[in-house]
């Protein structure tokens, strides 16, 4: 992406400094980490930059343009509120992500750099089920087995050469603040593929790791539908974005929907 700026004319410059200019990929001086010194893989670079980007924007660029008074746009603790009262849930999300339209569900962030990196919400239709509480899944460990099993389906692959290796890391349940009972599954899901799916000998057909990452889920229920909140993040930089996730996790909430 790009940054674009429109600078005044020199004989027709305002008195005061312009106001802070909202910028979403100035985002990771706030994201309290390092980027690693060694041991830079292609995920974590994209982290790396991500963070040197905005440093580099907030401490240089702006400066030499001219806005000595620039400050970055946030909200509180770099995230962002977002509210369906229509669809009846809320949540927060880190200020950096953008919304992604047409993604095939309610509502779809994702992180600019790091584009395994996203958050969706699902629901299920009012007309072809009507929940009452999210224990109409059974336990959190038939729930987690549900999770996952849906999960497998929706990363199905016609390639040949193509398996998956998954498995759940949690499962748990929680009463949160508004008094609804919700349900916490973690699972970690790979994907291998030969090099050459069609090769005739078995030892030209050499199996790589694709990707490796780690999905979490908020489940809850209300106004008779079934939600589900999902996180989706490289294994490689979940450690390092681990707060913000679970801070995203633990804010999602289900909601009185406007009829």
């Amino acid at each position: 992406a790009t940054i674009g700026f429109h600078l005044p004319h020199p004989w027709r410059l305002p008195a005061s400094p312009p106001p802070p200019v909202p910028l979403y990929l100035a985002t990771s001086i706030l994201k309290r980490k390092r980027c690693p010194s060694f041991q830079l893989n292609a995920l974590r670079s994209q982290v790396c930059r991500r963070n040197f980007l905005s440093s580099l924007l907030k401490a240089t660029v702006f400066p030499q343009l001219g806005f000595p008074g620039f400050t970055i746009a946030e909200s509180l603790n770099g995230f962002k509120e977002y509210i369906d009262v229509f669809d009846g849930y809320s949540l927060l999300y880190p200020k950096n992500w953008i919304q992604v339209r047409g993604a095939g569900a309610d509502i779809f962030f994702r992180d600019p750099f790091v584009l395994d990196e996203n958050l969706s919400i699902e629901l299920s239709s009012p007309s072809s089920s009507r929940y009452k509480t999210v224990e109409d899944l059974g336990p959190p460990q038939a729930a987690g087995e549900k999770v996952l099993k849906q999960y497998l389906i929706e990363l199905m692959s016609t390639r040949l050469g193509v398996r998956r290796e998954s498995s759940i890391l949690s499962t748990s349940s929680r009463v949160a603040d508004d008094g609804k009972l919700y349900y916490q599954v973690e699972v970690n899901i790979k994907s291998y593929a030969n090099n050459n799916e069609l090769a005739v000998m078995p030892q030209d057909r050499i199996t790589r790791l694709e990707w490796d990452r780690r999905y979490l889920s908020v489940l809850g229920v209300g106004n008779n539908r079934l939600y589900e909140l999902r996180l989706q993040t490289p294994e490689s930089v979940f450690f390092e974005e681990e707060r913000d996730l679970r801070q995203v996790m633990d804010s999602f909430r289900i909601i009185n929907s406007v009829s």
